[in-house]
């Protein structure tokens, strides 16, 4: 009897510990921040400003925001080669534009940079065609060889 009291007491103290512990760990949270104007015609500049924090510099999806995503980013650097070799531009550029729900972006982690795009472009459907494009272009210069 008394063993199995000392037994209930421990593991309460455990659960207590874990759950103290557990609350104290600090949460990763995404920050909204307004989005800041880049350059229409650098793909790199833009992915740098709008994709790097969670896609990460290299494309891998180890950005610094990727651990607080509910899933993890995609591995752009792979998009060719999950694709038979070809880099899938129409796709990339549906989903850059929010045009292709991905099921990872059902939480819209994910902002959908064609209506970023068009505030920033003060509605000029040109150059939101420009900074899709020539952000997919620089996506495709990241895929494996």
């Amino acid at each position: 009897m008394r063993a199995r009291r000392s037994l209930w007491i421990v593991l309460a103290v455990v659960i207590a510990m874990v759950m103290m512990a557990s609350a104290q760990a600090p949460k990763k949270e995404i920050k909204r921040v307004p989005i800041k104007p880049t350059s229409a015609a650098s793909g790199p500049e833009m992915y740098k400003t709008y994709c790097a924090v969670c896609h990460g510099t290299d494309g891998k999806g180890n950005g610094p925001a990727a651990d607080a995503l509910k899933v993890p980013p995609t591995d752009l650097t792979a998009l060719a080669g999950k694709n038979g070799g070809k880099y899938p531009a129409m796709k990339v550029s549906a989903i850059i534009r929010g045009d292709d729900v991905l099921a990872a972006h059902g939480s819209k982690d994910m902002p959908i940079w064609g209506h970023l795009f068009w505030s920033i472009s003060a509605g000029h459907e040109a150059e939101v065609q420009q900074r899709v494009a020539n952000l997919n272009k620089y996506i495709e210069s990241l895929q494996k060889k």
